[in-house]
């Protein structure tokens, strides 16, 4: 059977596939099910995890990606995967563009908003992990007796909303904002932005006219670029 070119990254809530199909690359998310991989792909599956991997889930482990697998300069060991591949994705694109980028600021808005600066030269320079939407509604329902998770299916747009729920959401999103304008505020740099809740973010970050690079895959698409780079000589 010809084996099927997919990546996987196994994150804290989701899984995210990308799967090549007729020479182009597909991504998609579902919810963690170890049950819907066919055996005979399992060793052929390029990996990583930034999330609880099953015990019943046989991946490869030659096949594991880990961040010192990521050519990036100055990356400290215990730095996630996730953040690695997302980070030099971003500097692959500034560089091949042929513009004279800053430095980037990449935002990786899933479970938790990670946010990661790459200098020009390709190097790792620091970061900041905030809680991201979903964990900010689950610690105000748990941490209180009077709150219940509103979900993300965000309905309003006012500033002040006046049913608590709104609020809630509201005040979520409005951290996570703030926090991107004043980073790229001060350092002047090109701001992308991925991940599962990036959409949400972007249409906020318009609003207030900062220009921002919207990639929703990039960490897939690293693992990807990483993926061609070590199957180069290998029959399709």
């Amino acid at each position: 059977m010809k084996k099927v070119r997919q990546c996987l990254l196994i994150g804290n809530s989701r899984w995210h596939w990308a799967t090549k199909k007729k020479e182009k690359w597909h991504y998609s998310h579902s919810d963690p099910n170890p049950l819907s991989i066919p055996d005979d792909q399992l060793p052929w599956i390029k990996w990583a995890a930034v999330g609880p991997i099953p015990s019943n889930l046989s991946l490869n482990p030659a096949n594991r990606i880990n961040a010192n697998d990521v050519p990036l300069k100055n990356l400290p060991p215990w730095l996630g995967v996730d953040r690695a591949l997302a980070g030099w994705a971003a500097f692959l694109y500034a560089k091949e563009s042929n513009t004279n980028f800053p430095g980037l600021i990449v935002a990786d808005a899933g479970t938790v908003l990670s946010i990661t600066r790459i200098t020009t030269t390709g190097d790792f320079s620091g970061g900041q992990l905030v809680a991201g939407l979903r964990l900010q509604l689950e610690a105000m329902a748990t941490g209180t007796q009077n709150l219940c998770n509103p979900g993300l299916a965000i309905s309003t747009i006012e500033q002040f909303p006046f049913k608590t729920s709104e609020a809630m959401q509201r005040g979520a999103l409005q951290a996570l904002i703030g926090n991107l304008i004043q980073i790229v505020k001060e350092s002047n740099m090109e701001l992308w932005l991925c991940g599962g809740d990036s959409q949400l973010l972007l249409k906020e970050l318009q609003k207030q006219n900062i220009s921002t690079i919207y990639k929703p895959n990039l960490v897939l698409e690293g693992m990807v670029r990483l993926y061609s780079q070590i199957t180069l000589n290998q029959d399709p």
